[in-house]
């Protein structure tokens, strides 16, 4: 890509060096030490170990992914969604260390964990120079699946939120700007319009609850009103980018197999938000059930009530 970043690089400077970041340089550094030295059948049974014990210190959070996965899965039996609990949270464990995978292995280490099952449809869109919405779900292994678009040549631009410790921004920014992946600000919806009027992807995330602004009430999975973004619609509508699903979830080889699904702008109702809505969770959700227990269900997906008389997140109470 010829394009700058949107979002400035940190610089090193002194101050980081501060004994108040000792605890992020340290923990960063062992991160960075223990995934180089160590292969990845015994980083993989590492990453689900801290996930279990995990499982004891968050007792909350186990409560939130089993009553998500009560309202998303009703008729789901009682002894397979507690399976697929303590397998999330496994999974959430093992997210760290794929997090330290992404930031700290070399791009020949991390190329040999990939498989491109199959991106022929981005590639298609990249010769004829349109601009993408490349719509990812909350995998655990996001941070896996953002840079492996790069790594295969599929560079874009992630939906960035900076992190309020220079210590951790430092390391972070240059964690995610690798192989050509580049940033834009969360908020700066204008960039992220003119990224793709110019023919590049934007990595967007419409699966969870941001809460009621910009966002409507529709189907996702069994629940009939669950907070959606409009941004998807908004995004595609202003910019008349191609809409791309896009996954990354790991397989039981331990590779984590690479898709970029069809365009779907075809028939996606871009002047109905609430049907825009709608149409996008059903790919969503499609995307989720290639692998649902890499999915992000510790977050409380149905938090928001579209009765605002209703207290938020009276459904996990």
């Amino acid at each position: 890509m010829t394009k700058k970043s949107t979002v400035e690089k940190p610089k090193f400077t002194l101050a980081l060096l501060h004994p108040k970041y000792w605890g992020v340089w340290f923990g960063f550094g062992l991160l960075a030490l223990i995934v180089n030295l160590l292969p990845y059948a015994v980083l993989y049974r590492i990453g689900r170990g801290i996930g279990k014990l995990g499982m004891k210190a968050g007792k909350s959070r186990v409560k939130v992914a089993r009553r998500n996965l009560e309202l998303a899965f009703p008729d789901m039996e009682q002894a397979k969604r507690e399976e697929m609990v303590e397998e999330n949270f496994k999974n959430t464990g093992m997210a760290l260390i794929e997090t330290g995978i992404t930031w700290f292995w070399p791009t020949w280490r991390f190329k040999r964990i990939l498989v491109a099952k199959d991106v022929e449809e981005l590639k298609r869109l990249d010769q004829e120079g349109k601009g993408v919405l490349l719509c990812c779900v909350h995998a655990l292994n996001l941070e896996i699946t953002a840079r492996a678009f790069g790594v295969l040549g599929l560079q874009g631009y992630g939906v960035y939120r900076p992190h309020s410790n220079p210590a951790y921004e430092f390391i972070q920014y240059r964690g995610r700007s690798q192989n050509g992946n580049q940033l834009v600000y969360r908020r700066d919806i204008k960039q992220m319009i003119r990224v793709m009027r110019d023919g590049e992807r934007l990595f967007y995330l419409p699966d969870h609850d941001y809460g009621r602004n910009k966002s409507v009430f529709v189907p996702f999975f069994a629940v009939e009103d669950a907070c959606t973004t409009t941004g998807t619609s908004i995004l595609a509508y202003t910019s008349k980018c191609a809409i791309v699903p896009g996954s990354g979830f790991r397989n039981a080889q331990g590779k984590y197999e690479i898709i970029a699904d069809k365009s779907i702008e075809a028939d996606y109702p871009h002047k109905d938000e609430k049907a825009a809505a709608a149409y996008m969770n059903k790919y969503v959700e499609e995307i989720i059930l290639r692998a649902p227990e890499q999915w992000m269900w510790l977050h409380k997906r149905y938090k928001t009530m579209e009765d605002e008389s209703l207290e938020k997140g009276i459904r996990y109470k």
